[in-house]
């Protein structure tokens, strides 16, 4: 049996176990690089990730987020009804995973000719800054504390 051992088995990083586990599911997601993908900005604050699924239709593909990790999956089924003579084509399963930053919204995906598109946009917060007014506690010089200057002169000595 073999311990693996992580920089997040130190006592420095308690409670940090979940990044552990978001790290692991993205190693084993991308693990054999199918299916290929793009990233690309669409405007100022716009981006679309686009997978290349020919072959999958609708009905096999899923697309869901959590926890701002957004999962990709695609399953296809075999066809039992099929005999083929040669086949190049294996129908097979995958699972992509992306994690989010925040403020990250996903706003929807589509399918258009073999191609998924999932299309994201980054939301502005809402600036919470606001202006303190300063008020004035104007006092008179008898309601300031006295200082005791010969004790200031024993502190410091």
């Amino acid at each position: 049996m073999t311990t693996r051992l992580s920089l997040f088995d130190s006592p420095l990083f308690l409670g940090f176990d979940h990044f552990e586990k978001t790290v692991d599911r993205m190693r084993k997601a991308g693990a054999d690089g199918y299916p290929p993908y793009n990233i690309e900005q669409i405007g100022e604050d716009g981006l679309r990730i686009t997978l290349a699924v020919a072959g999958f239709s609708m009905n096999d593909l899923d697309v869901e987020i959590e926890h701002n990790q957004l999962t990709i999956r695609g399953k296809q089924t075999e066809d039992d009804e099929r005999i083929y003579l040669h086949r190049g084509i294996a129908a097979r399963q995958f699972q992509r995973s992306f994690v989010l930053a925040d403020g990250i919204e996903v706003r929807g995906a589509d399918l258009d000719n073999g191609l998924l598109h999932i299309n994201l946009q980054r939301i502005l917060p809402e600036s919470t800054a606001r202006k303190i007014e300063i008020s004035s506690t104007k006092k008179s010089p008898r309601e300031l504390p006295a200082i005791d200057m010969e004790k200031d002169t024993k502190k410091q000595k």
